[in-house]
């Protein structure tokens, strides 16, 4: 296949994971004419010396700071750094699985498609109770509200997906990951990337596997911080939420709200209607799906909305009280 690829991947403190996941990248390196290039936002573990022992026995990859620690920040640099020589960036997430063939088949559709930029479906699997309830709550509409690159599809033309495979020039002609995004950058970069006239092509070739949070309070401060990216997304482009996130929105102002019923006890009954709604989806899947993690998945999925809608609201009025002062 006549294209080089730059596989970049972001770590902090992976050390557990670095190795075998440059390990089953091994076959793109010869048939993409690829390089691997680790970004290290600082890791204190083992990290780093494990990625110098492999790149002490292959050139091909290569180990360097992100000192700014954002995954966003990492892409840029590695482009910045060494994106004159190859064709593509394949986006590789250090916390993650990924199929043998991954990086391949997304040359294969970027060549088939003329793609700029291919996505994929990102399914999640846990492995401790709260890990495989998360997971459950994340693949289905409970907690992805029906976002097509969470549920997968047939391959189609898209707004946004998970990141994997971009055109470098694309990439470099509307500027990269807007590194002041934590959280949605990709969301971000894609809304720019159509805007320009660049093409998404959502495959359903492949995909990668995501492992959700362990606990409660990492799973919050993950969606907290989401919330805040998608806020700060649609602020800046002066955009409008879809359907499917208006909807969560509403779950800190109803939870307010809930406090009125000292003076009536109608305020309560929209707190009300959305934890039944939750807790009896949560049902559902255990009944219908025959899948016993579906109540606890309830419970995850209401963290993830009360989250997404807090971080959503802080970030809008946060952006407001910027305004007054500037």
């Amino acid at each position: 296949m006549d294209m080089r690829c730059l596989i970049v991947i972001p770590c902090l403190n992976e050390e557990k994971h670095i190795e075998p996941l440059i390990a089953k990248l091994g076959r793109a390196l010869d048939e993409l004419d690829a390089r691997i290039v680790v970004a290290d936002g600082g890791s204190t573990d083992r990290t780093r010396d494990i990625v110098r022992e492999i790149a002490a026995v292959d050139p091909r990859i290569l180990l360097i700071d992100n000192p700014k620690r954002l995954q966003s920040a990492a892409i840029n640099l590695a482009i910045e750094t060494l994106g004159n020589d190859y064709d593509y960036l394949i986006r590789i997430d250090a916390h993650g699985d990924y199929p043998d063939d991954y990086c391949q088949i997304l040359a294969q559709e970027a060549s088939a498609t003329g793609a700029d930029s291919v996505v994929v479906a990102m399914r999640t699997m846990g492995f401790s109770a709260f890990q495989k309830a998360t997971a459950v709550a994340q693949n289905s509409k409970l907690g992805n509200g029906g976002s097509k690159h969470r549920e997968g599809a047939k391959g189609h033309w898209a707004d946004h997906g998970h990141h994997a495979l971009m055109r470098v020039a694309a990439y470099r002609a509307v500027g990269g990951y807007d590194e002041a995004f934590s959280h949605n950058e990709d969301a971000e970069l894609d809304y720019r990337l159509r805007k320009a006239g660049y093409r998404i092509w959502l495959t359903d070739k492949t995909a990668m596997t995501y492992y959700p949070r362990s606990s409660v309070p990492t799973l919050f401060r993950q969606y907290l911080g989401y919330g805040r990216g998608r806020a700060r997304n649609i602020l800046k482009h002066r955009s409008m939420p879809s359907v499917r996130q208006m909807l969560p929105l509403a779950v800190v102002p109803i939870f307010v709200g809930a406090f009125l019923a000292i003076l009536n006890w109608i305020a309560v009954v929209p707190i009300s209607l959305w934890a039944f709604a939750c807790v009896a989806y949560g049902f559902w899947i255990a009944l219908g799906e025959r899948n016993p993690y579906g109540p606890l998945a309830a419970i995850s999925a209401m963290v993830m909305h009360f989250a997404w809608s807090m971080g959503f609201w802080m970030e809008v009025f946060s952006f407001r009280a910027r305004k007054v002062v500037s």
